[in-house]
């Protein structure tokens, strides 16, 4: 690895909680942003201005950048970019790999990677890359364009194949070259009509360049496809617990920009298992067994190597693992095709209480004395539960997993209760005792981490930003290959890697005044704000309300009903105290549950519901399968606000007038109030009350979902410029689907609002739309399918007189949070407490696409570890551009208008008293997607093992529909998913 190139300073701030730290160089210096990136930033820019704008359109799909913005405070920032320097004589020759017969996964991989040691390929050993799947790439072109090898498979870490090994023909099919010379070409051009139709495939090529070493470096596993992780024992890892491990490793992508190449380089976080004995991971998952399905569910494609056969080595002196693959434990469903199916005596039963049919005659087993230290035989025939040996014949007999592997290889199982686990299939299952598996290191954990899981990751992955900075210098650039040193094709290629991050020019935007009930305005700190003595700006009315304090068996009780209702009247008046219109609450009720799926609850919430508008519910735990289940029924069925709190946080009193008004802020919102305003000066547009902002997203099922999962897309909107209230709307749609098939009725039912909540008497003349989740590949479909169907709910909606005057206007912004883009500032006095770049940073330069119109905004304070930035691209502008030409200004002033409407709008959230990290509309359309994961949870987030289908929601095999995201009509039109 690479010497500790990168280093931090330091200083106190007076009344500061830590020092604030900045991360530097070795020699200690800051070099200033790229001279030549800057003079070609700003040649392209008065390129267009020489350029009539229809021009330009004609020659884009998306809007071109109108000018950098110029407001705010200048300041310097690193990136995690490092820049790569491109031989012009590169030349990269494309070939789609096909195999057949057809294979997937790790033995796609492994054929591969038998490919490239093929001898057919032996004079480009040192030319050629793969992406293991189906693309190559060589340096020097092959003779043939269409080449085929067949290769004989062998198993990884073989010397050989195997005697009846399979044979593979891979076929090479040549699908074109990409000249490194005309992407630089395209890169340092300062013509704004440049056009490089093979940019995306470049980048993809040189990507596949850059993961080829970590997916050919046996130390190293890879998570798709950009993120790296060593199994060094100096990696940094932290027990998540039940058998989980969270290990620190790196994320890299190349990206270009003006006038370069770069690589994205973070670090990055993930749950592995823990490798060690199989029987111990089951132990520390569940010590009393007792969640059979939820032990399976966690097992599933698990690899382990075998133990308890002889070692192997091959010629290396390497050991060569016996590698099987978990399907599941043991069921009384399984072999039933066979002719002698196995007898197990129920679902995950132990090696005493599965036996299978052993073909030949009885062997006399091992005596103690000849197999030392392996404990005693059990006497396991009188308590196996299972069938007598009847079926035994001269052909074959049944024999106990324990006792096979007692009379066959010596070894006793020491605890028996472990279920055995099916590494073969449910029509041919065979079972092997955990006790001598061997779970390979390495494996990402693809099921869902618990409620203590998610903080140890949190607290693990939670770093400062010169940590992390100089992380990637001393340690990042060489897990990934960027160190010449470790990647010796680095230099074979004619690429090489600058040594440090990359400087970038940045600007610090002023914080919006923040305005509550009588023009009082709060103090805004390093984007933050105290509601001390201020109430709601517009406060709402509380009538019938009351309270449920859930108590279930086996979990302590906060309250005594006395204290409970003491605890409920100060919170009535911390409630009067920021406005709210607060009448006394009825009696409140204690709801004893014989378990999580009583029925009483839905009863309980039921009658409540008759007669109250909101209830608060406090909950015996963290417990989030009763969370969903008082949501579902609450939102949908019933139509009741509710508000969910855990008894021990209520309770308390040290910070409770905080909690409550964390409380009040849901609450007022509910309600229909308005938390804050922004300062209308800051709001441009908007606060001429004609535009109305809108929010989507899509949320998708996770690897751990049902088959059964669908995607579901949420909309909010604003109903007025005071940008107070954004009722939303959901819509199913097919799994995985990113564009939102539903948009045209989900709009116009949006439009319905602004007239009858924001009582206007007109339709807005503008829709600012900001569409969160999209990635880069799918900018362009956004456009092409999105778009169409909001323009087909304005043509259903406006009038005809508007709609031939251009009314309304539309601007789509993408908003992108999954990014690895990270700034860190290079003095500390541009840093704010928690040593991240201070709230309102924008970049807009350096690391963004100068044809382009895309920004970075680091908007909020991060609570803790290195702040991430929102990505804002402008894919359809028809407001901004000509509201500037409206007010008779030059069109580069658009860009500073939309940055800081956007900054703005991230002090409108009204759920905290602080700036957020993504505006406030894309914010609220994430949080009401995951309020539908609620509603859908049996097949979002099944949770193995619950029997009841109100906690579990048992959809298996049942189309979800619209109706299963239908919100009461009671609230259907306020912000219920706060």
């Amino acid at each position: 690895m690479p010497e500790n190139r990168g280093r931090a300073s330091g200083t106190f701030r007076p009344g500061g909680p830590a020092p604030i730290r900045v991360f530097f160089q070795q020699d200690g210096t800051v070099p200033p942003p790229d001279a030549v990136v800057n003079r070609a930033e700003n040649t392209l820019q008065a390129g267009k201005d020489a350029l009539r704008e229809r021009e330009l359109l004609l020659e884009r799909s998306f809007p071109h950048r109108p000018g950098y913005g110029t407001a705010g405070k200048p300041v310097t920032l690193w990136a995690n970019y490092v820049e790569m320097a491109v031989s012009p004589d590169l030349k990269l020759h494309r070939y789609a790999i096909s195999v057949s017969p057809s294979v997937v996964g790790r033995k796609l991989t492994q054929v591969i990677r038998i490919l490239l040691q093929a001898p057919e390929l032996g004079q480009f050993q040192h030319d050629i890359v793969s992406d293991f799947r189906s693309t190559l790439l060589s340096r020097q072109k092959f003779v043939e364009d269409d080449l085929s090898v067949t290769i004989c498979y062998r198993e990884e870490g073989h010397d050989e194949p195997e005697k009846g090994a399979r044979e593979y023909n891979v076929r090479l099919c040549y699908t074109g070259t990409l000249s490194v010379a005309e992407l630089t070409e395209y890169l340092t051009s300062t013509d704004l009509r440049a056009h490089y139709d093979d940019k995306l495939p470049m980048i993809q090529a040189l990507n596949i360049f850059l993961n080829h070493y970590s997916k050919s470096t046996g130390n190293l596993v890879t998570i798709s496809s950009s993120k790296t992780f060593s199994l060094n024992q100096s990696s940094a890892t932290f027990d998540l617990g039940s058998g989980l491990i969270a290990i620190r490793g790196f994320f890299a992508s190349v990206r270009t920009a003006c006038c370069r190449v770069l690589v994205n380089v973070n670090v990055s976080t993930a749950a592995f298992y823990q490798d060690g004995p199989l029987d111990n991971l089951i132990l520390r998952l569940d010590a009393e067994l007792t969640n059979k399905s939820g032990i399976e569910a966690f097992l599933n494609r698990l690899r382990v190597r075998t133990t308890y056969l002889p070692e192997r080595r091959n010629q290396k002196g390497e050991v060569i693992h016996r590698e099987k693959t978990i399907l599941g434990l043991a069921t009384t469903d399984d072999g039933q095709e066979l002719d002698h199916p196995p007898r197990v005596k129920e679902f995950g039963a132990g090696p005493m209480h599965v036996e299978f049919w052993l073909e030949g005659p009885a062997q006399t087993g091992l005596s103690t004395a000849e197999a030392p230290n392996r404990g005693k035989r059990k006497k396991a025939s009188a308590t196996t539960g299972l069938r007598g040996d009847s079926a035994s014949s001269a052909s074959g007999r049944y024999i106990s997993v324990y006792d096979y592997f007692w009379e066959t290889y010596g070894l006793s199982i020491d605890n028996t209760d472990i279920p055995v686990v099916n590494v073969g299939t449910r029509g041919r299952p065979t079972y092997l005792p955990p006790e001598f598996c061997f779970i390979f290191a390495g494996q990402n954990a693809t099921s869902k981490l618990n409620h203590a899981q998610i903080q140890k990751m949190a607290q693990f992955a939670a770093r400062k930003p010169w940590e992390n900075a100089t992380s990637i210098i001393s340690d990042g650039l060489g897990t990934v290959g960027l160190d010449s040193r470790t990647n010796a094709l680095l230099h074979q290629f004619g690429l090489s890697v600058s040594p440090g991050l990359i400087t970038v020019p940045g600007r610090v935007l002023p914080p919006p005044k923040v305005v509550y009930s009588r023009n009082k305005e709060a103090q805004v700190r390093f984007g933050g704000w105290n509601m001390v003595d201020a109430k709601f700006n517009t406060a709402g009315s509380l009538k019938r309300w009351s309270y449920l304090m859930i108590s279930l068996r086996g979990c302590h009780d906060a309250f005594e009903q006395a204290s409970l209702a003491d605890v409920i009247r100060r919170f009535g008046g911390a409630l009067s105290r920021t406005g709210i219109s607060v009448m006394p609450p009825r009696q409140g009720q204690t709801l004893i549950l014989n378990g999580p799926d009583d029925p009483q609850l839905d009863q309980r919430l039921k009658l409540a519901a008759q007669h109250l508008d909101f209830l608060l519910i406090i909950l015996p735990e963290h417990n989030t399968p009763m969370y969903n289940r008082i949501k579902r029924c609450c939102d949908q069925e019933f139509g009741i606000q509710t508000i969910c709190v855990v008894g021990h946080k209520l309770a308390k009193e040290r910070g409770q007038d905080h909690f409550f008004a964390n409380i009040a802020l849901k609450l007022n919102l509910k309600l229909g109030g308005n938390n804050q305003l922004v300062d209308k000066a800051r709001l441009g547009i908007i606060s001429e009350n004609k535009t109305m902002v809108v929010g989507i997203d899509v949320t998708h099922p996770s690897p751990a979902s049902s088959k059964d999962a669908p995607s579901i897309a949420g909309m909010v909107a604003s109903i007025d410029r005071s940008l107070g209230q954004w009722p939303g709307v959901l819509r199913v749609q097919a799994a995985r689907q990113e564009m939102v098939s539903g948009l045209t009725d989900m709009l116009k039912s949006r439009l319905r609002l602004w007239k009858s909540l924001g009582k206007h008497q007109t339709l807005p003349e503008n829709i600012l739309v900001y569409r969160d989740g999209v990635s880069e590949g799918q900018y362009q479909t956004v456009v092409d399918e999105e778009l169409p169907l909001l323009r087909k709910a304005c043509e259903d909606m406006y009038p005809a007189v508007d709609q031939s005057r251009g009314v309304p206007r539309l601007t789509v912004i993408l908003v992108g949070k999954r990014h690895h883009t990270r700034f860190y500032p290079t003095h500390t006095a541009d840093a704010d407490q928690s040593s991240n770049p201070k709230p309102g940073t924008v970049i807009d330069r350096g690391v963004t696409d100068p044809r382009s119109w895309e920004f970075f905004l680091q908007s909020h304070a991060a609570i803790q570890g290195t702040a991430r930035p929102a990505r804002y691209v402008v894919v359809l502008d028809e407001i901004f551009r000509a509201h500037c030409k409206r007010d008779m200004l030059p069109s580069q002033m658009a860009a500073d208008r939309l940055q800081g409407l956007t900054l703005s709008m991230c002090y409108a959230y009204g759920r905290a008293t602080k700036a957020v990290s993504i505006c406030t509309p894309a914010y609220y359309a994430t949080l009401l997607c995951e309020r539908s994961r609620c509603y859908l949870s049996g097949v979002f987030d099944p949770y193995p093992g619950s029997a009841s289908p109100s906690i579990s929601g048992n959809m298996e095999g049942i189309a979800v529909i619209d109706e299963e995201v239908r919100i009461h009509p009671r609230i259907r039109d306020s912000m219920f998913y706060i």
